[in-house]
C-alpha cells in the first residue's frame, strides 16, 4: 500500500467493498447453474461479468498502449449467452479480469506516474479519468450481478 491517500483511495475503489460491493463478493458462493440463466429482456450473471471483463481489458489497453484499436461496439464488449458455459470457461473470465485489475493497480501504485497527466497518446483523457471509468463501469454492472442474485433468492451469499 502508499502513503498517497489518492492512490490509497483509487486502489481501494478498484478492489471494491468500499461504498460499493466488490466483484469477487457479488460472485461468491454463486452455483455454476446461476451463471448463464438469463431472465427475460437482461444480461446473465456471465454475460455481465464478461462485459466488464472485456471492457476493463479495454480500457487497460487504451490507456497503455498508444497503438491499441478498439473493438466494436457493441458486439465486441457484450458476449452471447452459452447455456453450456463449461467450468474453464468461467475461470477464463475470471482469470482475465483478474490480471487486467492488477495492471490498473499497478498503474495507480506508480509512484513515478502522474495521474492527473495526459496520457501522451490520448490527449484528451487522463490517468485519472481511465481508472475512474474502469472502477465505476465495475461497480455498475457488479450492482446489476447483485440484483441478478436477489431475483433469483441467491443473495446474500451464504459465505458473507
Amino acid at each position: 500500500m502508499t502513503a498517497d491517500p489518492l492512490r490509497q483511495t483509487l486502489t481501494e475503489v478498484l478492489r471494491g467493498g468500499q461504498a460499493h460491493v466488490g466483484l469477487e463478493t457479488a460472485l461468491a458462493g454463486l452455483r455454476p447453474e446461476w451463471r448463464t440463466h438469463r431472465p427475460p429482456g437482461l444480461h446473465s450473471i456471465w454475460q455481465l461479468t464478461e462485459h466488464i471483463r472485456l471492457t476493463q481489458h479495454d480500457i487497460v489497453r487504451y490507456t497503455l498502449e498508444a497503438s491499441w484499436r478498439s473493438p466494436p461496439w457493441p458486439d465486441g464488449y457484450w458476449p452471447e449467452n452459452y447455456s453450456d458455459l463449461s467450468e474453464a470457461a468461467w475461470q477464463v473470465t475470471l482469470k482475465g479480469y483478474h490480471r487486467d485489475l492488477q495492471d490498473l493497480l499497478a498503474l495507480v501504485q506508480d509512484p513515478q506516474r502522474d495521474l492527473v497527466t495526459e496520457l501522451p497518446h490520448r490527449r484528451e483523457h487522463t490517468y485519472l479519468r481511465q481508472i475512474l471509468l474502469a472502477a465505476e463501469h465495475t461497480a455498475y454492472h457488479t450492482g446489476q450481478i447483485v440484483s441478478l442474485r436477489r431475483a433469483l433468492g441467491d443473495w446474500p451469499p451464504q459465505r458473507l
